[in-house]
């Protein structure tokens, strides 16, 4: 028999030989996947940070101003002999103290509140003012009254009457400057006076207040604008 290979491509049979070997080799080190490769866990997202809303911050309300005279004043000598004959009295105390009446009597007198007006008021003034509110009641009127702010308070007067007996009556005379909403409205909700609006007023009240008396205490005698 002939063993002559003539032709035949010997080259490529050693090439199959080596690729065949390589395979064999590469699975011995690098192994075999055993059983069922378990999945992917799911990575989660990294969390998001909080969405922070800027706000601009609310302005505080204007600080109100006392303006009380100096001792050396006409005014301020009368105060100091106010103090003399009442000596729970301060002028700081009672300007002060105006602020807080300022706005009950104002709050009252829009919600027709006689029963605070009457403690609030001398009776020549609560007799005008109930007069005041019955005629708005009658005509079906309403009062808006709202106070935004005060901004000042002045004593700009102070005397003293002593012709009314034994204990002299005091009286002190403040302007007080504030913002507010006063407006009234007739029986269809429709503005017959004032203005729908924050303007500015500017008042003088008068406190009054028997001196040297137990139990009395500074009651409104007189208003009007400045």
């Amino acid at each position: 028999m002939n063993f002559s290979f003539g032709h035949f491509p010997l080259d490529l049979i050693v090439l199959g030989l080596v690729a065949v070997f390589l395979v064999l080799r590469l699975r011995s080190i690098l192994g075999r996947r055993v059983g069922a490769e378990p999945a992917p866990r799911p990575v989660a997202p990294p969390p998001m940070a909080p969405t922070v809303v800027e706000t601009a911050p609310e302005p505080p309300p204007p600080t109100v101003t006392y303006d009380i005279p100096a001792p050396d004043t006409r005014v301020g000598g009368v105060l100091a002999r106010i103090a003399a004959l009442q000596p729970d009295f301060t002028p700081d105390g009672f300007a002060k103290g105006t602020e807080a009446a300022f706005r009950q009597i104002v709050t009252a007198y829009a919600a027709g509140d006689l029963n605070t007006l009457r403690t609030l008021l001398t009776a020549a003034t609560f007799t005008a003012f109930e007069a005041a509110i019955q005629s708005r009641q009658q005509a079906g009127e309403t009062l808006r009254s709202e106070i935004r702010d005060i901004t000042d308070i002045a004593i700009i007067g102070a005397d003293i009457d002593e012709t009314t007996g034994p204990n002299p009556v005091a009286h002190i005379e403040v302007r007080i400057v504030s913002d507010q909403i006063s407006v009234t409205m007739d029986g269809n909700g429709q503005p017959v006076a004032g203005v729908d609006a924050v303007t500015e007023f500017s008042d003088l009240w008068v406190f009054e207040r028997v001196l040297g008396m137990n139990g009395e205490g500074w009651r409104l005698g007189a208003s009007r604008s400045a």
